[in-house]
């Protein structure tokens, strides 16, 4: 996509008051969101998927929001894998297929554990530390939520 058209689409946000555009133009998509405190603007760029296999590849995580500096970090347990966003658990690749990991299977580190399907794309979720799974949290299938327990490894 064009930078003058990126450019163009800024300006149009910024003189409509909305929050956030997002535009698809053949194989490229932007998605420009305005940033809560001030006039900032994140562009985000994505090229579309041409084959199912490229879909699985790890779509970068959106920036998190900044936090308050009065506001403590909440305490994570280093034995949860938690979902990094909000999507469709996925425990394989097809409905009939052999899940990425069992309870009781060894995992290594960069090991895909699952899926999650976010706006039309495919995330997979990969270890981040080496052990033994010993519950897996989520249901296949079904909806999770950022921060959401969906692995315990140990």
């Amino acid at each position: 996509m064009d930078i003058r058209k990126i450019k163009k689409l800024i300006e149009l946000l910024e003189e409509s008051g909305l929050a956030e555009i997002e535009i698809t133009e053949g194989e490229e998509s932007v998605r420009i969101a305005r940033a809560a405190q001030g006039p900032s603007v994140v562009t985000q760029y994505a090229a579309a998927a041409a084959a199912p296999a490229a879909a699985l590849a790890a779509a970068p995580a959106p920036p998190a929001p900044p936090a308050a500096a009065a506001a403590p970090a909440p305490a994570r347990d280093e034995n949860l894998v938690t979902a990094p966003m909000v999507g469709t658990f996925y425990a394989s690749l097809s409905p009939g297929a052999k899940p990425f990991v069992e309870v009781g299977q060894e995992v290594r580190v960069g090991q895909v554990l699952c899926v999650i399907e976010a706006m039309k794309m495919m995330n997979q979720i990969e270890s981040e530390r080496a052990g033994q799974v010993v519950a897996v949290l989520a249901r296949n299938g079904e909806p999770v939520e950022f921060g959401q327990p969906l692995f315990a490894i140990e």
